[in-house]
């Protein structure tokens, strides 16, 4: 049951990763004033002239240009992700009872499956938690990323000049700016994971830095500066809002306390025993 679940997971999330890339790729003509729709006239075109206005403050430097407006962009996101995260975090701490559960109801009736529903239903509301209100703060996240990406990608201006050791219009021709993007992923992905308390889908941990970088080696390093920037954003943004390692050590204090209470409780059980006395245990 446990590698049916995980594969579905994999599948699952291998379908989302299809689906963006498919997303980012919609649309390879350039974006001008004369783009018409929502879409191209208005977000992905007003998404470049920010980068491009931001780069002129810098004398035409497009490729702070692309940091700076990648990184203002993350930040007016931050309120999404932080609750992504954090519900995340929350289902993460309620899973091996959630486990437990499923275990205690593991009957295929229609009673003991509407049991089941109403005991998780219970679990979440004591725990705060919503699983359907994880998805909406991604919903709302992917079109500004893509529209962001596909604002680099579809902007003709953007892919020249250079920019430290690269031209933004060709691909990285030492692979830094690609590799910085699979070791940012990897790290928020290692960070996000050291924060469970299960340990999550090790496979997808290891796929997503290595799709990062398969894809921008093989792309400009406008846009291999873009990934690099807004995943390295990520990383820093888990450490001051979900550190796992002050997660971590919430969660061993707490253990701790309920260790040394569970203790206190059986000596005071024992010494009401030795006593004759009777006690509830």
């Amino acid at each position: 049951m446990n590698v049916l679940k995980k594969r579905k997971r994999l599948l699952l999330t291998l379908a989302m990763l299809s689906l963006v890339v498919f997303l980012s790729a919609c649309g390879t003509e350039p974006v001008t004033s004369d783009s018409t729709g929502i879409w191209e006239g208005v977000i992905i075109y007003n998404f470049a002239r920010a980068i491009i206005w931001v780069s002129n403050l810098f004398g035409e430097n497009y490729g702070i240009g692309i940091i700076v407006v990648t990184v203002i962009i993350r930040a007016m996101l931050i309120p999404f992700t932080h609750f992504q995260q954090k519900n995340m975090q929350q289902m993460n701490e309620i899973n091996p009872q959630m486990e437990e559960l499923k275990q205690k109801y593991s009957a295929k009736d229609a009673a003991t499956q509407e049991k089941l529903k109403e005991e998780q239903q219970r679990l979440y509301s004591e725990a705060g938690v919503n699983p359907y209100m994880g998805c909406l703060p991604l919903l709302v996240q992917m079109p500004v990323f893509i529209a962001l990406y596909q604002s680099v990608n579809r902007t003709p201006i953007l892919a020249t000049g250079d920019f430290l050791w690269v031209n933004l219009g060709q691909p990285d021709p030492y692979f830094i700016l690609p590799v910085l993007a699979g070791l940012f992923t990897f790290g928020h992905s290692m960070l996000m994971s050291m924060g469970r308390v299960q340990e999550g889908n090790k496979v997808m941990t290891y796929i997503m830095p290595l799709f990062i970088v398969f894809i921008t080696f093989r792309l400009s390093s406008a846009l291999a500066l873009y990934f690099t920037v807004s995943n390295g954003f990520s990383v820093l943004q888990t450490l001051i809002f979900q550190n796992p390692y002050k997660i971590r050590k919430q969660r061993a204090d707490k253990e701790a306390q309920e260790q040394e209470a569970e203790r206190q409780r059986r000596r005071a059980i024992k010494r009401a025993q030795k006593y004759g006395r009777n006690v509830k245990k």
